[in-house]
């Protein structure tokens, strides 16, 4: 279960929508962020929160993994990426703030890590916590991957068991370099200089440039997103090209190799 935050990028439509201000009467709600500057001219002006309402965030997110807990989700992550209420703490593109906040890196990367103090302080041990990160901003001035590799030391020593190495979405203008495993360096870094798990994202989409990314240690998973909407049985197709036997849901034991087991 993934936990989020939309942050100043609330209150609006999917993108299939054009990603505009959703009103009241229409069932939209004041979005909050670091400030009260908006995503983009097309998106709501957000509120600035308050010091005390800050802290109630981190309050929100421990309530919200008690709820994924009992649920019954194995695995949690924290949101921290891609503009929504974290990263705009953690990027000094957005967060302008001068109070205990806003300025400095400690700072920015405050509510972050109290917010990753409240999950890991109700999930059971037994269970792992990730947390989804920009790793940059792409523009210049903005969050970057040397202060990611000193957030992860950070979240790695407050029980954070995986680091998902995202990028971008804190500001409309950066120009992203698209191409496929574009993303890999920032899980090869953070998990060589902050000594904890990372998993690889971003146009990975073939099961042997994910097998590669893993034999080399770049980085300890990879996490699929459009290449699973595109072919919900990507990881049986991949055990096949790469040689593996995993069990096959029994519906589909006909389909499936010689000798493959059923789940």
């Amino acid at each position: 279960m993934q936990l989020a935050h939309a942050g100043r990028k609330g209150s609006t439509t999917p993108p299939w929508q054009g990603s505009t201000k959703v009103d009241r009467a229409a069932g939209g709600w004041q979005p909050v962020g670091p400030t009260n500057e908006p995503f983009s001219p097309t998106y709501p002006v957000p509120c600035a929160l308050t010091v005390e309402e800050i802290r109630g965030v981190a309050g929100a997110f421990r309530a919200a993994a008690r709820r994924a807990l009992a649920a019954g989700f194995d695995v949690v992550e924290i949101h921290a990426a891609h503009g929504y209420l974290i990263h705009e703490f953690l990027t000094p593109l957005v967060n302008t703030r001068s109070d205990e906040y806003g300025g400095s890196f400690d700072n920015r990367v405050r509510l972050c890590l109290e917010v990753a103090d409240a999950v890991r302080g109700v999930w059971p041990d037994r269970l792992p916590v990730f947390i989804r990160i920009s790793s940059t901003d792409w523009v210049e001035g903005g969050w970057d991957i040397d202060q990611c590799v000193e957030l992860a030391r950070r979240l790695r020593d407050r029980g954070i068991d995986l680091v998902d190495c995202s990028s971008g979405g804190a500001v409309p203008d950066a120009k992203i370099p698209l191409a496929p495993g574009y993303q890999v360096q920032f899980a090869e870094r953070i998990r060589r200089e902050a000594g904890v798990a990372t998993g690889a994202v971003g146009l990975i989409t073939e099961s042997h440039q994910a097998d590669a990314i893993i034999r080399s240690e770049q980085a300890d998973c990879v996490l699929l997103a459009r290449e699973l909407l595109r072919d919900p049985y990507w990881p049986l197709r991949a055990a096949r090209e790469l040689g593996h036997t995993v069990p096959w849901p029994v519906q589909y034991l006909r389909a499936a190799p010689r000798d493959t087991p059923a789940r």
